[in-house]
């Protein structure tokens, strides 16, 4: 068995493998597959949204793959962040993790509104800013106490989240055999209309965007790396788990959705938290016959929810952490409790997710949109500085004479892997709003668009600042 990396920065290695597994696991299923996938299948039909998610879930393997290589052999707490600025160049790297850390405190501050309309829906007198405020709390608790209280704590909202899509698919298998249920559709859905495919390759680039950012959160597995137990054992397995998960959980419950809900379905188009009785899988539930339904989906929702809250706020603590380290951040943020956990950086960023949700609820509706959609294109800038990085830091492996053998893992498809999945997000992100670009729509396209020219104004103004400084050289084979 390889031996486990000890640590030289200052952080605990609390996380084990049945936590870096639920983590893997939890970072792909959210309200992008509880909730907005029935609005993919209105749009896209059955094929098209099933094409369009098998897709995008090939290119999130490939990125994972190429991730896994990378944090098996190099497990730092910064992730993507140091792989960008050893391999690529330190001005990347700044670019790529201040955008990673903004794109996490901005998701804190959504999940913080989400959650105030999901506790309405039992509590409808409490306002939503109550609410956000608790959970705010116990999110940024939890991450306080240690590193294995947050490993422990997504363990279980993940498997709430797993549990469920598990029930999920063998309800719909019953219901499509005739087993559950008042009757069986059988396949009549795949034809109806215009399905399977409704709406063209147009329809199927757009939901393209909306199934990238159901997988976002599925990196947080490299960012956990440097406080996994054992990562060069770890890390393999949970990666090479990824590809059945993506096929079980989005790809077998699309095909479900779409088999036993026509595409016309006006119920499918609500694709919003506080639309819990449209929710594709409580109308399916309902249908077999489980009353409680959307109390039941509404629970899960909100597990979906603080999930997400709560790998946010470790994964940009984290990421601010490390880059105080690398001195792209100020050095406060790299200070430690005596548990190894980053709290100062871990404020910030909680205190970042409370502004955004204090400007949510002070009715700034429109200021609030522009910070989710900078967050949202922040999510594939990441994943294309991973590709990229995974790239350079295959041919430096090489370079320096090292044993591709030794490897704890190695992407299969390389150099492919990496080639082909940042095609795809140039695709992706070229594509956030061309209906807008299209139309001629300014401000809808400056809004949809505006997180690229912050992330290259990040990349230029770190290198006009420091373009005169002399680069520290590091061994990129001795970190831990």
């Amino acid at each position: 068995m390889t031996k486990p990396a000890a640590p030289t920065d200052g952080l605990k290695r609390g996380l084990k493998a049945r936590h870096m597994q639920m983590i893997a696991i939890g970072g792909s299923i959210g309200t992008g597959l509880f909730v907005a996938s029935g609005g993919t299948i209105a749009q896209a039909g059955p094929g098209g949204s099933l094409l369009a998610y098998a897709l995008i879930g090939a290119m999130v393997l490939l990125l994972m793959q190429s991730l896994g290589e990378m944090s098996a052999r190099l497990p730092v707490s910064g992730s993507f962040q140091t792989y960008a600025s050893v391999f690529v160049n330190r001005h990347f790297g700044f670019a790529i993790g201040w955008n990673y850390w903004f794109n996490w405190a901005i998701t804190v501050a959504a999940e913080l509104v989400a959650a105030g309309i999901i506790m309405s829906y039992w509590l409808p007198d409490v306002p939503g800013w109550i609410w956000a405020g608790v959970f705010l709390l116990l999110l940024t608790g939890l991450n306080a106490l240690s590193t294995k209280a947050f490993g422990e704590s997504e363990y279980w909202l993940a498997m709430i989240k797993v549990i469920t899509v598990i029930v999920f698919l063998a309800c719909g298998i019953a219901m499509i055999l005739g087993i559950m249920g008042d009757s069986s559709p059988g396949f009549s859905n795949w034809s109806n209309g215009d399905a399977p495919f409704v709406g063209g390759w147009l329809s199927v680039v757009s939901v393209f965007m909306i199934a990238g950012f159901s997988f976002q959160g599925t990196e947080l597995v490299g960012v956990a790396a440097g406080e996994a137990e054992n990562p060069q054992r770890d890390i393999p397995k949970a990666i090479k788990a990824i590809f059945w998960r993506i096929m079980l959980f989005y790809v077998g419950a699309i095909f479900i959705i779409g088999t036993l809900l026509p595409y016309a379905d006006p119920s499918l188009l609500s694709s919003g938290e506080a639309d819990i009785a449209s929710s594709p899988f409580t109308m399916v539930f309902e249908r077999a016959g489980i009353a409680f339904a959307a109390a039941l989906m509404n629970a899960v929702i909100l597990s979906a929810i603080l999930s997400a809250g709560n790998s946010g706020l470790y994964a940009s603590a984290r990421m601010l952490y490390s880059m105080a380290l690398d001195g792209k951040a100020p050095k406060i943020f790299a200070r430690l409790n005596r548990r190894g956990v980053p709290v100062p950086a871990m404020l910030l960023t909680a205190s970042v997710g409370l502004f955004g949700f204090l400007t949510a609820i002070i009715g700034q509706g429109s200021a609030y949109t522009w910070l989710l959609n900078v967050s949202g294109l922040s999510g594939f800038i990441a994943w294309v500085g991973i590709a990229v990085s995974h790239y350079k830091f295959r041919k430096a492996y090489i370079a320096s004479g090292q044993d591709l053998a030794k490897l704890p893992y190695k992407a299969p498809l390389f150099p492919l892997g990496p080639i082909l999945a940042f095609v795809i997000l140039i695709v992706v992100i070229a594509g956030q709003n061309y209906e807008a670009v299209v139309q001629g729509r300014v401000l809808e396209v400056l809004s949809s668009y505006i997180g690229l020219p912050l992330f290259l104004l990040l990349w230029a103004g770190h290198w006009w600042v420091t373009r005169k400084q002399p680069e520290v050289k590091v061994d990129p084979w001795t970190l831990r």
